[in-house]
């Protein structure tokens, strides 16, 4: 079994405790518009009974084109997730990039996530660690999940153990990801919890041209896959018109969709044995 992590007051995750779901729109497109999905989730939230995240990126910082839209930036973008925080009450997830962006960030963010392409950088997961904070460190395509417990070591040497794993799927081959199911078992072993990355594990990067492209047929299944692999939590990008999306329009997850995932991840961790 995990060791439990300590999100906020009242809500942990990992150990004995109930799946923790992180969801939001990818990036923060808007005021209007992130309290808009925060009320939906919170609706969300309250009638399943569920411990919930809210999470929106402030800077895109790892776009395929130099002409994609990248967020409000960090000063604006903290603004709007203390004002979605103010409101509604949910815990923040976001993004940082850079060693400095830490202690502002965790001003007011829940939990520092480390981007995929970054998870190696060891001055980035040393900054974060150092704020006290939950940090969520995404296993890069490139590693291999026992390469992940050098990374919790990172944070542990630091002094902070709240340092989760977020599975997004790895690169076998040009522009696709494949989840191997082994990896939550593996990362497991090494005591921490692992959070199943439901949206990005269905991209193709890359895959069309200057935007990436994504397969959302396979959310449902690999979720349910997961699940029963032992995931400890599920991250899911939740935006409620995709196509129009200014980010992973082809792989966010329209509310109605995010729902049936989560019915369904009850349902299994509810007939499973503790892991």
């Amino acid at each position: 079994m995990t060791r439990p992590i300590e999100i906020a007051p009242g809500l942990s995750f990992g150990g004995d405790h109930p799946p923790l779901f992180i969801a939001g729109p990818c990036v923060i497109e808007s005021l209007d518009h992130a309290l808009r999905m925060a009320r939906t989730l919170v609706a969300l939230r309250d009638q399943l009974g569920i411990s919930l995240v809210f999470k929106s990126s402030f800077d895109k910082a790892n776009r395929s084109s130099i002409e994609s839209f990248r967020g409000p930036g960090l000063e604006e973008g903290l603004k709007v997730l203390r004002a979605v925080k103010e409101e509604t009450g949910l815990p923040l997830l976001s993004d940082v990039h850079e060693p400095w962006q830490a202690e502002p960030a965790a001003e007011v963010l829940d939990i520092l996530q480390i981007p995929a392409f970054l998870c190696r950088q060891t001055d980035l997961v040393a900054a974060a660690a150092r704020t006290g904070k939950a940090v969520g460190v995404k296993k890069g395509q490139f590693l291999s999940p026992e390469e992940t417990k050098n990374i919790l070591e990172k944070g542990a040497e630091v002094g902070n153990e709240k340092i989760f794993i977020t599975e997004r799927g790895s690169s076998f081959g040009y522009q696709n990801l494949v989840v191997d199911m082994r990896a939550f078992p593996i990362v497991r072993g090494f005591g921490a919890p692992v959070v199943y990355d439901i949206t990005h594990s269905m991209q193709k990067p890359g895959g069309e041209g200057k935007q990436t492209g994504g397969t959302p047929q396979f959310a449902r299944p690999l979720a349910r896959a997961a699940a029963a692999a032992g995931a400890d939590g599920f991250f899911m990008e939740v935006h409620d018109d995709p196509p129009h999306a200014l980010s992973d329009r082809t792989t966010q997850i329209r509310p109605d969709a995010a729902r049936a995932i989560i019915e369904d991840v009850l349902k299994i961790r509810a007939a499973l044995e503790p892991i």
